[in-house]
């Protein structure tokens, strides 16, 4: 018998039936097979199949703990563990000292597999249900072999740091098989104490490891080495280093993986080496019971994912009873109302950006955390000139504050970089901006994106925005906004009648035009940039000098200009095309991210905006859909931001590169189709629904501005808005029914709802109710 974490008292085949009770709880019954039938709950939070998953990209289920992610196929004979560590990267971990336009940023990397050969034939196997549990972000497969019925589950824990992977059944000495851990950078497996580990070096001088560790309860674990391994349909290569087991009740399995990357450029990003953290973390976690792991992982994960509910009506009863992968194929091919899948859809964005985006480590890239290739789509970078930006968008609106952290850690973390390139393109000129592909460490190539500094920026003011916190602020926000506002008083260019513009200016990704003066894309970013800076001067209340050169400076900006057919002008030289459909929309930035155009302040541009949009047309890639939809959310067409919901939550199944109209929405795992996978769609579309219920950028907080009408009753609970407040809201029949305001930090706050307005002081942790009228009915301090 092997003794850890899988060892009790009572009898070894009944303690790994208990441990499923466990876990499972009130789902222990739901199979979910064809011949079975499944919960009548559908709004649990959870995407499900009835079949194991074969394709990486479109059909197996992401789970992750910030830095690590996994993805799992659900297989009975021969299961397949893909994991990912963020910091493992390829191509240059130094810049070039002489300036290079294209430096050899490299690519995110995989890292590698896992796989588990149970050898249960699936033409065998019956009551198969694969299911991604995001409340508890827990995954889960069920199916029954011969008379015994048989669980996996899976989840990656942020307290512990490992990928748990466990293996039950309701039958003792159920288990027979083998492990294999693979390397997708070709380092040798080594195997002690029934623990496999691959220990290698990149060229960059990045060195990492991963180690698994196998328990069983019952039977027999041992290291074997066996030139006889299976063929799988991946492809991949096993090495002949396993572990067996024989006749076990349980089998789990412990992984770990890192590198000796470190967030700090004075250091050339170089740390100590993995092995004793990724050691340590295996042996402590292998040393408690799953049961006692699953419950800190659940509340860990619940700390942040259950601040938001939200309901956005029931599907038709048909509904219920179909895999996602089923609802999604009604909603796309019948156009099948769905509005729980709609809510599920914007909750798995949350899930998504939970998963891969923890405090301690390296933001979400392209494609999260998730990669299972050495050469992933643009490099699996931090794309500057919206994606990476995109990915970021929710974190405050949906209550996910602490997930935006590893994103402005980045953005300090780039600063003499970035400035040492900056003064290599530019000449003698202070703070510093980025190229538009960037690797972990700074180095960057492609086109240089003179703005991207500065959207950049706007995240660290927004979290400001929404937190209220002064510290960070003074501390952190601050000194970056003035240090990238250094870099645009020297460079921008005053012309003769005193007007302020951009000098090389590049409308993201328009190819046919060179760069060129007053683009609208840098016009508008550099306002909101000087904006955010006059703000925050005024917050700390000093720097008075400076603040006053911005704000004359921002008064000097070329601003949006309206063109011959009514549309927003893209360029100060009128060459808009009423017929381009180009996925990027980037002079529409001041409507949305941005907050220089709105329908209540600048109502002929918020119109111009709307022409533009329609000349532009809804289909597009999937994350270009996504930011669509929180456009028409802005311009309170709630209609029209929903139709956009509906195109962007398409289902499809292409994998290579498009960049024109097909291809754009969703896999069956729900993940974005840009194609490929990109997470940007994902997360941007749950910003799109907070914007459609929830906006506070122009000074008030706005109840339901873009509501559509395929939600006429409905609530949503734990939205945020700018000020540090959480929101709560109960609409019925397409008209609010109540709110909840929650003050955090005690600001002044003003709500307004279809013409009428409620405004009041508020004091920290209070609560305040308004009826339907915003009639205040109560308020009370929190305890």
């Amino acid at each position: 018998m092997n003794k850890g974490a899988a060892s009790t008292r009572m009898p070894r085949w009944m303690a790994a039936v208990c441990l499923i009770a466990i876990v499972v709880g009130t789902h222990a019954g739901d199979v979910g097979g064809a011949d079975v039938p499944v919960k009548k709950d559908a709004r649990a939070n959870t995407l499900w199949y009835r079949h194991p998953a074969n394709t990486w990209m479109t059909e197996a289920l992401p789970i992750g703990n910030g830095p690590m992610g996994v993805m799992l196929f659900g297989h009975t004979d021969l299961e397949r563990i893909q994991f990912n560590e963020i910091s493992l990267w390829g191509g240059r971990r130094l810049a070039s000292k002489e300036y290079a336009e294209n430096d050899d940023m490299g690519s995110y990397q995989a890292f590698g597999d896992l796989f588990v050969q149970l050898g249960h034939d699936p033409e065998k196997v019956t009551k198969y249900r694969r299911e991604l549990d995001i409340q508890r972000a827990v995954h889960r497969v069920t199916y029954e072999y011969e008379g015994v019925r048989y669980e996996q589950l899976a989840f990656a824990s942020h307290p512990a740091g490992v990928i748990v992977v466990h293996f039950a059944a309701n039958k003792p000495a159920a288990y027979s098989g083998r492990i294999w851990l693979t390397d997708m950078h070709n380092a040798p497996i080594t195997a002690s104490a029934n623990r496999l580990a691959a220990v290698g070096r990149l060229k960059n001088g990045f060195e990492y490891e991963a180690q698994v560790q196998a328990l069983t309860q019952g039977g027999k674990l041992s290291i074997t080495e066996n030139d006889s391994v299976p063929e799988n349909q991946w492809e991949i290569e096993l090495p002949a280093t396993c572990l067996s087991f024989d006749k076990s009740d349980s089998v789990t399995l412990f992984l770990s993986a890192g590198t000796n990357f470190e967030q700090d450029f004075a250091k050339e990003w170089l740390g100590e080496h993995p092995h004793a953290a990724v050691t340590q973390r295996v042996d402590s976690a292998a040393s408690r019971s799953v049961d006692v792991l699953l419950a800190e992982h659940v509340s860990d994960y619940q700390s942040l994912f259950g601040r938001v509910s939200i309901d956005l009506g029931m599907p038709d009863s048909a509904q219920i009873e179909k895999s996602t992968k089923e609802r999604l194929e009604d909603y796309t091919r019948n156009k099948v109302a769905d509005p729980d899948l709609e809510a599920l859809f914007c909750q798995f964005g949350r899930y998504l950006l939970i998963s891969c985006s923890r405090p301690g480590s390296l933001p979400a890239n392209l494609q999260g955390v998730w990669n299972d290739s050495n050469r992933p789509a643009w490099a699996g970078d931090y794309h500057s000139n919206i994606n990476v930006e995109m990915n970021y968008w929710p974190a405050e609106t949906s209550n996910l504050a602490e997930c935006h952290v590893p994103f402005i850690d980045y953005v300090s973390s780039l600063r003499d970089v970035c400035a040492q390139k900056t003064q290599m393109r530019y000449g003698d000129v202070r703070g510093w901006t980025i190229q538009t592909m960037n690797n972990a460490c700074g180095v960057s190539s492609w086109k240089w994106n003179p703005p991207g500094s500065a959207w950049y920026a706007q995240h660290l003011w927004e979290h400001y925005a929404f937190g209220r916190d002064i510290d960070y602020l003074r501390e952190t926000a601050y000194p970056i906004l003035k240090e990238i506002c250094l870099f645009w008083q020297d460079h921008l260019k005053r012309r003769p009648d005193g007007t302020l513009v951009t000098p090389d200016g590049w409308s993201p990704e328009q190819y046919k035009y060179e760069p060129e003066e007053g683009v609208t894309y840098d016009q508008e970013i550099v306002y909101d940039l000087f904006t955010n800076v006059i703000e925050a001067a005024d917050a700390l209340g000093d720097d008075k000098e400076f603040r006053d050169e911005i704000a004359a400076m921002r008064d000097d900006l070329l601003k949006p200009a309206i063109g011959s057919w009514g549309q927003l002008k893209e360029w100060e030289i009128e060459r808009d095309d009423p017929e381009d459909k180009h996925r990027h929309v980037s002079h529409l930035f001041a409507l949305f991210p941005g907050r220089q155009i709105s329908m209540a302040e600048t109502p002929d541009l918020a119109e111009a905006a709307r022409v533009s949009l329609n000349a532009r047309g809804d289909a597009s890639t999937g994350w270009s859909r996504a930011w669509k939809i929180n456009f028409w959310a802005r311009l309170g067409n709630g209609d029209r931001a929903h139709r956009l919901l509906r195109s962007l939550l398409n289902l499809v199944a292409e994998t290579k590169t498009i960049y024109g109209q097909s291809g754009g929405g969703v896999y069956s795992n729900m993940l974005c189709s840009h194609p490929p996978f990109q997470i940007d769609g994902n997360l941007g579309a749950t910003a799109g629904y907070c914007e459609m219920l929830l906006q506070s950028h122009a000074g008030q907080i706005q109840l339901l501005p873009a509501l559509p009408s395929a939600w006429p009753t409905g609530s949503a609970k734990g939205l945020c808005a700018r000020g540090g407040f959480e929101v709560d809201l109960t609409w019925k029949d397409g008209q609010l029914t109540s709110a909840v305001i929650r003050s955090k930090s005690g600001q002044p706050c003003r709500v307004t709802y279809q013409g009428k307005a409620w405004e009041s002081d508020t004091t920290t942790e209070a609560t305040y109710r308004l009826d339907q009228n915003l009639n205040p009915q109560e308020s009370e301090k929190d305890s």
